[in-house]
């Protein structure tokens, strides 16, 4: 949509081909379906959340940054708001919002939209000759990665850029959730922690760390801090990778130590598993006191120094051993893809193809959360639309 908006504003006939029966599937579901279209910080901050090819990005971040989408979505009457971590969604929450003020775009522009009609085959002599009928003398390819097959991204990209010669990179499944191996993750299910710090573990040394949200599923975890996490791994997936989760982050050792001897004071004639209904949700409690190793009966004016502070390091630091990566299923995006080495970086054309493009997550390019990926596709698609004349 954003590749047919700028190569329309240059004055080209555009045609815009969508495999679905409507137009920003995946769009839909992005942010929850509230679609966090934009992260507000600076090109600098786009740039080190991206986990390939940064480089390659600058010339696109600073021909369309996050302050123009913001711009041109509120153009079309969609007002945005700001969250924690400057993610931008639209004020309504609503994915379809934003939709509708891209199709807006299009329609205003004169953009021919054709809907389902999947592209099966592109041929190219003096011009682009697509499905057998369609021919053209540009072509942008933006049909994503593998990612939610269900929203029509089935990989076709990577089939035509092997057409044409291109190389593409491995892809995998990236900002997917893990399976863990402790089976307490089903009884935790469905449980919310916000304001946590996670850190991803290889032979004790941190890979990633941050402070946010994640979630226990039936699986293992999911959730930001998750997905952020995956991005690390999801290429050299192997035994040995653990999360550690600090429950308490605003406090150090010796003040959660404390924080729990008030507590304990407060219970004093309590059970242990009576004891903790301020400190910790309702639904870890017992999971913390089995690991913990304390008698669940034992009454807190009993429990001993050396326990307590085994329950802050605990609480500290709560370890999850990974088993694996979901699928593609479940990610939110692909990493991997038509190698940016045989790319223009100024405007997304083919160094093989002339009149060739790719745009997006059809590219080896992957961001962390937070609104950078969808950036990545409105800057190279506008890079690209906007690079025909």
């Amino acid at each position: 949509m954003m590749a047919a908006i700028a190569a329309k504003r240059n004055g080209n006939d555009v045609t815009l081909l969508e495999k679905n029966e409507k137009l920003g599937k995946k769009l839909f579901i992005t942010g929850k379906g509230r679609c966090n279209l934009t992260n507000s910080s600076d090109i600098n901050s786009h740039i080190n959340n991206l986990m390939s090819n940064p480089k390659f990005m600058y010339s696109a971040f600073n021909a369309f940054d996050s302050n123009d989408i913001i711009s041109l979505i509120e153009e079309s009457g969609v007002k945005t708001k700001v969250e924690r971590g400057n993610r931008v969604f639209p004020k309504s929450d609503k994915s379809s919002d934003v939709i509708k003020a891209l199709k807006k775009q299009l329609d205003s522009l004169g953009v021919n939209i054709v809907l389902k009609d999947e592209v099966k085959t592109i041929t190219k002599e003096d011009e682009f000759v697509i499905n057998d009928d369609l021919t053209c003398d540009a072509l942008i390819i933006a049909t994503g990665g593998l990612s939610y097959k269900s929203t029509g991204s089935t990989g076709d990209g990577y089939k035509f850029a092997k057409q044409f010669s291109h190389k593409t990179t491995k892809t995998y499944p990236s900002l997917v959730p893990f399976n863990i191996k402790e089976d307490y993750c089903k009884e935790l299910q469905g449980l919310s922690l916000k304001n946590v710090n996670l850190k991803l573990l290889k032979d004790d040394k941190i890979l990633y760390e941050d402070l946010g949200e994640m979630i226990f599923t039936h699986f293992g975890v999911s959730g930001p801090l998750v997905l952020s996490a995956s991005s690390f791994v999801v290429d050299k997936m192997d035994d040995g990778y653990k999360i550690s989760i600090d429950l308490k982050p605003a406090l150090d050792e010796a003040t959660l130590d404390k924080r729990i001897l008030r507590d304990f004071d407060k219970y004093k004639n309590k059970n242990f598993n009576n004891s903790l209904n301020d400190l910790l949700p309702k639904k870890l409690i017992p999971i913390i006191i089995k690991l913990s190793e304390i008698d669940e009966y034992k009454k807190v004016n009993e429990i001993t120094k050396e326990e307590r502070q085994r329950l802050v390091r605990l609480i500290k630091n709560l370890e999850l051993s990974i088993d694996d990566l979901r699928g593609y299923d479940e990610a939110i995006i692909t990493k991997g893809g038509v190698d940016v080495k045989e790319i223009n970086p100024k405007t997304m054309e083919s160094k093989l193809v002339p009149g060739l493009y790719f745009v997006g997550e059809v590219l080896d390019l992957d961001s962390l959360t937070g609104g950078y990926n969808l950036q990545l596709a409105w800057s190279t698609g506008y890079v690209a639309g906007n690079s025909i004349y």
